[in-house]
């Protein structure tokens, strides 16, 4: 489902943003997966106060996103033939390589690991911010603009309630001094995020005693990736390295959600109703008698790539309506659903037993 290209940022506000990270400040920006919250990957003060302001754990890493045309030599020890294949498969894009951490490079990005994760986004402003940052040559340490845990942000005004700003809040965006400390000083527009749901991790670190590791499943598949190097992914093992997103609850909002399959949908609502839960469902084949006994309702597009789309903004709009359970009928199974199957597992894992607990009182 290819949404409508977003815009390219003004070069002011470009040059702006660019000139906060050069100061050590925090600025969210567009990727084509979702909105990121970067700084200097180069400055460990830089990469803490991302930790600080999303209230992430110190041992979660986040990912390097560089401009196109950079050089993985200088950001990694050693890059495979594969990976480069990859890199020139994918990128710009939504693929993450995990690969050996070049010395030079500080370990805040990493979690004190080896590796490191780097990625070429697509998205236009991204490129545009990459480019001005330190002339193309810096990288930018970004995980998803949220506070930790929460679901991931795929527009701009997603990142402003994550944080409690306004469009008047952005800094330099209306001509003011970058905020200090750990506050995210701007925020750049780019419309909402084409992909939508977090970019695929593959582990290419330990190519020669595990093969390539698919630590996170996203818009680009394992199959696209082994078409490229002749090697089918691994699952994780319980050596891989740790990588941003890979927590078992993560995705999540405020309100509990569940899923269940539409046979299971068509039991259950009626009984919710009648305790007098308020459900906001979220599904892709919803029948109108399901529906009736809903609070709020999303339908989202029966196609992988347009549910991935629309996903976190239905968990955000649902999380909106006062409801005292989000229910969402389980996606189709499948290789092309894995991203969609992998997030909505996460979101759902620290609501386990929330349906019985409710029909209960």
């Amino acid at each position: 489902m290819k949404q409508p290209a977003a815009p390219v940022a003004d070069p002011a506000l470009i040059a702006a943003a660019a000139a906060i990270l050069e100061e050590g400040g925090l600025v969210a920006f567009p990727t084509e997966t979702v909105y990121g919250l970067g700084a200097d990957a180069e400055n460990p003060a830089a990469v803490a106060r991302i930790y600080d302001a999303k209230g992430r754990p110190h041992d979660h890493p986040v990912i390097v996103h560089v401009a196109p045309g950079a050089d993985l030599d200088y950001w990694t020890s050693e890059v495979p033939e594969a990976a480069r294949k990859l890199a020139q498969a994918f990128w710009p894009g939504p693929l993450t390589l995990i690969l050996k951490r070049h010395p030079n490079i500080p370990d805040a990005v990493s979690a004190g690991q080896d590796s490191v994760g780097v990625r070429c986004p697509s998205h236009p402003v991204a490129i545009a911010l990459l480019q001005a940052f330190k002339g193309g040559k810096g990288g930018v340490a970004a995980p998803s603009a949220n506070k930790f845990g929460n679901v991931s942000p795929t527009t701009a005004q997603h990142v402003r309630d994550e944080f409690g700003m306004d469009a008047h809040d952005d800094g330099a965006l209306n001509g003011g001094e970058a905020c200090s400390a750990s506050a995210l000083a701007m925020v750049l527009e780019g419309g909402s995020s084409e992909v939508g749901i977090e970019s695929t991790i593959v582990d290419m670190s330990r190519l020669a005693t595990h093969g390539p590791v698919l630590l996170r499943p996203g818009h680009i598949s394992a199959q696209q990736i082994a078409d490229v190097i002749g090697m089918l992914p691994a699952a994780p093992d319980q050596a891989a390295p740790r990588a941003s997103g890979t927590l078992e609850s993560h995705y999540a909002p405020r309100t509990p959600v569940a899923m269940a399959t539409a046979a299971a949908l068509a039991d259950t609502l009626p009984q919710l109703h009648a305790k007098g839960v308020k459900v906001a469902l979220i599904g892709h084949a919803l029948p109108a008698a399901l529906t009736a006994h809903a609070h709020a309702q999303r339908v989202l597009p029966a196609d992988p790539a347009g549910y991935a789309y629309g996903l976190y903004a239905a968990l955000r709009d649902m999380d909106q309506t006062g409801s005292g359970l989000i229910l969402v009928e389980t996606p189709p199974q499948g290789a092309d659903w894995l991203g969609v199957n992998d997030r909505l597992r996460r979101s759902v894992f620290g609501s386990a037993g929330i349906i019985a607990s409710l029909l209960q009182h």
